[in-house]
């Protein structure tokens, strides 16, 4: 009987495993069928599977079986990295991570740079444990150690379709060059990935705040606080006071350590906002809740102003071990003498209880169609007890003030030289009196010191300039010593992104002059080349066109609603010359112009106000050149902002077209973008 119990059970459990082994076949079969299916969707489009992008990467790091420093050329062009003095060594800086965009597609980076100041070399570090390829990310020194930590960044596929951000979290020994994946011993996870964010070190702890995250729905932007303690490893999230007030959610702002916490000045998010309508139409739609074009919310760009004090007060000495530090915002006043206008972009540093900004771009949306955008290369003083700006000027050197400062460096050089000799004297004599003392190589402390001196003449071989570098944003900036290093950044022009691969050396005490520690040009640019030049070349066109229309419409008032100028000036050159028909773009003129995938429906409702207030302008100057008043019905007016919406839609339908193609072989089309977000359409708020 024992027997017979046994073999059926036997047979029950032969009989279950067989049936899982089925199911899991089944499983793997129908997995199979699903990956082949997505291959046969995705053939045509851009790779979007970033974890196993992220899991290539790991594998080629693996290579490395031991940190290595070898000779290297600058770091390549880059934008979005960091730079860092070396807490360890006051002659070396740190250069990390980043991207570049070159018009097509985006490429990220994960190597570490070593910039040796006093030998004007590079090294770059090979790790077999090092972050990942990444931009946006942050770091800082801690105060109570002199390791260099880093948290989150971002990542994202070749055209840019999709976006990856990190949570993870690192410490850099600067003295070995070793990276260390640090893992919170607490029941906290730590901060969501982000990008954009910053973090400074005080005291023990390292303090995190802000950022954003891309999504899938929208662009989240971030006011949690967060502090990492360097004795417990832990991460936890302070408590604050719910009546006291906090700083809005933002990114790209600027986060300087204080002697009880930090300060927060500036940054940039994009905040919902009506349109579709005037003022008037706008309150109305306030007041009445209604459905109308005034109700329509959109994402605008907003540059914070707001100056802002995280006061932390550690746990007293007696306290319990895990006790958790005191945190509290306090709004400060507006800073006075602010960067007028205000600007996005504007990197600082932190210098001797100051704040040392440098560059920044305004922009000025006119339209959902355009940004105007303006950049600069300003260096401007924030006196942190003070709250205060102060601009910065380069002092011009005096006549002969060359031919002194080299006979300053010659001379420098020849009481090396002779202490030098006199040291190797007095080592023989040494050695000849058998003192058995080893020779000594400090410095004699009599001499006067040479150190700012060796700076100068370092700083007076490098190519000079007495004015600021170009004008751009997101630079990045760091200060050893006493000398400002400004490294990178971007600039834009119509449609050109351009990024600097330059580094410039600043002495903040004497501000003569800025020094170019190397600059390489940059001409791989792929994308669209919309430059100045083509924008005057349209801008001519529009002009002559507009002289013939005012000619016309002297003489028969009903040619207002004529076809766009564009149109009929891109006609006229191909008549004259057949093959500049395809050179000329319909969507590089001033006027709005659809966008991929947008319905005739909508365009129209969204550039109609641009439509017919273009029909006003071209009747006004009509019946100034008529000598009469030529009038329109507003039923007349957009009927005739249709007719030339609708002209300019199938003007520019087959580049369109092409665009959408483009777009679907990429995968965009099935990921949300930043412009259908609300982002805006690529430039200067395309990601900060």
């Amino acid at each position: 009987m024992a027997k017979d119990k046994k073999s059926k059970s036997s047979d029950k459990k032969a009989a279950k495993a067989a049936k899982a082994a089925k199911q899991e076949k089944k499983a793997g079969k129908k997995d199979k069928k699903q990956t082949a299916k997505n291959k046969d969707v995705d053939s045509d489009a851009e790779s979007v599977d970033l974890d196993a992008v992220l899991a290539q990467y790991a594998k080629e790091q693996e290579q490395y079986h031991a940190i290595t420093e070898v000779a290297s050329e600058p770091p390549s062009p880059r934008a979005s990295s960091t730079i860092i003095a070396n807490p360890a060594n006051e002659n070396e800086l740190f250069s990390f991570g980043g991207e570049y965009f070159n018009g097509a597609t985006a490429q990220f980076y994960n190597d570490l740079f070593v910039y040796n100041i006093k030998q004007d070399a590079w090294k770059r570090v090979t790790s077999p444990n090092s972050p990942l390829p990444r931009s946006g990310h942050a770091w800082c020194r801690a105060a109570n150690t002199k390791d260099v930590y880093l948290f989150g960044g971002e990542f994202s596929s070749p055209k840019q379709g999709t976006f990856y951000h990190y949570n993870d979290f690192w410490r850099l020994d600067p003295t070995t060059r070793e990276w260390t994946r640090v893992e919170g011993k607490s029941k906290a996870a730590g901060p969501p990935a982000r990008s954009g964010h910053r973090m400074v070190g005080f005291k023990q702890y390292i303090i995190l705040f802000g950022g954003f995250q891309d999504t899938s729905a929208t662009t989240k932007y971030l006011n949690d606080v967060w502090i990492y303690d360097c004795t417990t490893f832990a991460w936890h999230t302070p408590k604050l006071q719910s009546a006291r007030a906090v700083p809005d959610a933002r990114s790209s702002f600027t986060y300087l350590p204080h002697d009880q916490g930090a300060v927060l000045y500036g940054g940039y998010s994009r905040v919902k906002t009506a349109a579709g309508g005037n003022k008037q139409q706008q309150a109305k739609g306030k007041k009445g809740g209604g459905g109308g074009p005034a109700s329509r919310m959109v994402l605008k760009p907003k540059v914070h102003e707001d100056a802002w004090f995280l006061r932390i007060t550690p746990p007293a000495s007696d306290a319990p071990s895990g006790t958790l530090p005191t945190v509290s915002w306090e709004r400060r006043k507006k800073p006075a003498n602010p960067p007028n206008p205000p600007r996005a972009g504007a990197t600082m540093a932190f210098h001797k209880g100051r704040g040392i900004m440098f560059g920044g771009v305004h922009d000025e949306e006119e339209s959902e169609e355009g940004i105007d955008s303006e950049f600069f290369n300003t260096l401007f003083i924030w006196n942190i007890e003070r709250n205060r700006y102060m601009p910065l000027t380069l002092r011009r050197p005096k006549a002969n003030a060359n031919k002194r400062a080299a006979q300053q460096a010659n001379l420098s050089r020849r009481d090396r030289a002779r202490a030098d000799e006199e040291e190797l004297l007095a080592n023989l004599k040494a050695l000849e009196m058998k003192a058995g003392a080893a020779p000594t190589t400090d410095p004699d402390p009599d001499l006067p010191p040479e150190e700012d001196e060796e700076e100068n003449a370092r700083l007076a071989e490098k190519p000079r300039i007495y004015e600021f570098p170009h004008p751009r944003f997101n630079a990045a900036l760091a200060v050893q010593g006493d000398t400002l290093y400004i490294y990178g950044g971007t600039y834009e022009k119509g449609d050109r992104e351009y990024t600097f691969d330059e580094l410039w050396a600043l002495n903040l005490n004497h501000l003569d002059g800025v020094s170019q520690i190397f600059k390489r040009d940059i001409e791989d640019w792929q994308g669209s080349d919309d430059e100045a030049d083509e924008d005057d070349e349209d801008e001519e066109y529009e002009d002559d066109e507009s002289d013939e229309d005012e000619d016309g419409e002297a003489e028969d008032a009903a040619s207002v609603s004529t076809a766009p100028t564009s149109v009929s000036a891109k006609e006229k050159d191909a008549d004259e010359d057949p093959g500049t028909a395809d050179e000329i773009s319909a969507l590089t003129d001033t006027l709005p112009h659809p966008r991929p995938f947008e319905a005739l429906r909508a365009f129209y409702a969204r550039t109609s106000e641009a439509w017919q207030q273009l029909v006003v302008d071209e009747l006004t100057k009509a019946s100034a050149s008529a000598g009469g008043v030529l009038a329109k019905s507003p039923k007349e007016i957009k009927k005739a902002g249709f007719e030339r919406a609708e002209e300019k839609w199938w003007d520019c339908r087959e580049e369109i077209r092409a665009l959408e193609d483009e777009q679907e072989e990429a995968g965009i089309g099935e990921v949300v973008s930043l412009a259908e977000k609300g982002v805006g359409e690529g430039g200067v708020g395309r990601r900060r």
